[in-house]
């Protein structure tokens, strides 16, 4: 009778507990977003984002900036680390699955009231060699003791998966942090060659604008031009001398900028300058959109951080069913230590399994699952969000690389062109066909019109690093 009772009761435990974790349903997901069939118009098949950062960026000295920043930059250093930190929970979750054994040493004094069952019960009962068992029991043990806890509905399988999928993102992590190093690097490089480029066309203007008041002061000495000539001449090239030193000065901020990306301290940065004044070779090819899932690091960290999120949803999921552990102990025990080791009197071993279910208290669970819930769906938002993000990454650097080109022919002809009006000017001036005003309208258009080429020029390099950061390039 009594065994027909608590097998209903265990049946009704099970049924409610399975029914009520029934009720459990995760929220509807939205649908994935379709990725274009391609960038525009283009025809590639083929991405820039699979090549190496050796061999996209064929500058010696960058290459080499590069690999120091590598091994010395902090924020690499501190992702390996967080790598090292995520190593460590998925062991913890591998051995959650284990049983968990502890050896064992205790020293305990009991002593029961006499209007209990055990100090009433025992009173006057032999122990050991004819001794009652004293009112002041000692408790000496040594052994064993393990507990395990059976992952009947995956509960602890699934936190290991999240572990280590979450490991996964932290070195895909790692992987963005390398990429936006490249770029950041390869960025500040060739503002360095443009800050250069610029010093080269201030530093040969300045030259020209010297020449230029020498003829002046000839003029006026001569009473062809007056003393205002000399001092707007004069006024533009201490204007020009001041550009120069703004330059240098910039110059400075970009050495130690990229010193401090390659974890270094402020020194020389070698450099090769006519890498800047040469003609723009590189060609990038963008690919098929689809290739972004399997090239930006930040595409993949999402998506994993999504799976982590899936394993940590059943994990909350399995919470609500019954879980089983089994508690066991084995050693020696005995209330004096001199008999502590006298076996088999002394020897002792225990073994309790351990069925429960939760049935009022769910609140706490449900809130865990709930929470679970809401952050797989914030992974997965932002699964989408990456996505769409780096398709438009490479969209706008395409574009804009070919507005760039486009913009550079323009800006080359129009400084061939104001280079020649200048010559022509200078020309007329020294005969006095021409006004000092003309000249030095003319020679500041060509000097605003280099220095814009310039800026065009470098705002090319960025495009492309842009472009290649954009198709998940550097980390490789």
């Amino acid at each position: 009778m009594k065994q027909s009772i608590c097998i209903s009761a265990l049946a009704f435990i099970i049924v409610v507990t399975l029914h009520s974790c029934g009720s459990v349903k995760p929220m509807l997901q939205p649908p994935v977003p379709a990725l274009p069939a391609s960038f525009g118009d283009s025809r590639d098949t083929v991405s820039s984002g699979t090549i190496s950062r050796k061999q996209y960026f064929t500058d010696t000295n960058l290459v080499k900036l590069i690999d120091t920043a590598l091994n010395n930059n902090w924020d690499i250093l501190m992702a390996v680390q967080r790598i090292a930190g995520a190593q460590t929970d998925v062991r913890l979750s591998k051995a959650a699955l284990l049983p968990i054994v502890n050896a064992m040493a205790n020293a305990a004094i009991s002593r029961y009231s006499d209007y209990t069952m055990d100090g009433a019960g025992n009173k006057g009962v032999p122990i050991y060699n004819g001794k009652n068992i004293p009112k002041n029991l000692p408790d000496y043990f040594v052994g064993l003791q393990s507990s395990w806890e059976i992952d009947l509905w995956g509960k602890l399988r699934s936190r290991k998966k999240a572990a280590m999928l979450r490991l996964l993102s932290t070195e895909e992590g790692k992987n963005i942090i390398v990429t936006n190093l490249v770029a950041e690097l390869a960025a500040a490089y060739y503002e360095l060659l443009a800050f250069e480029q610029t010093l080269v066309i201030i530093t040969e203007t300045i030259t020209v604008q010297e020449k230029a008041l020498d003829i002046v002061r000839i003029q006026k000495l001569a009473a062809v031009t007056n003393e205002l000539a000399v001092k707007q001449f004069e006024a533009q090239l201490m204007h020009i001398k001041g550009m120069r030193l703004e330059i240098l000065q910039q110059i400075a901020q970009t050495e130690n900028r990229i010193n401090f990306l390659a974890g270094r301290q402020p020194q020389f940065i070698k450099r090769d300058t006519t890498t800047f004044t040469a003609a723009f070779p590189l060609q990038v090819q963008t690919g098929v959109p689809a290739a972004l899932l399997q090239n930006r690091p930040d595409i993949k960290q999402a998506a994993l951080e999504l799976l982590a999120s899936k394993a940590d949803l059943r994990a909350a999921k399995a919470a609500f069913y019954p879980s089983l552990a089994i508690n066991g102990n084995i050693g020696l025990q005995a209330y004096q230590p001199r008999l502590l080791f006298t076996t088999p009197e002394s020897f002792v071993f225990g073994l309790l399994g351990n069925f429960t279910a939760p049935l009022i208290n769910r609140a706490a669970i449900r809130a865990i699952f709930n929470k679970a819930n809401a952050r797989q769906l914030e992974s997965l938002y932002n699964y989408h969000k990456t996505i769409q993000n780096g398709y438009m990454e490479v969209y706008s650097e395409m574009l804009r690389i070919q507005n760039l080109h486009n913009a550079f022919e323009l800006k080359t002809a129009e400084t061939i062109t104001l280079l020649q009006g200048t010559g022509i000017a200078t020309t007329l001036f020294r005969t006095s066909r021409a006004s000092y005003l003309e000249v030095l309208i003319a020679q500041q258009n060509t000097l605003q019109a280099r220095l814009e080429q310039v800026t065009i020029k470098r705002n090319q390099f960025l495009a492309t690093i842009n472009i290649y950061r954009a198709l998940g390039g550097g980390w490789r």
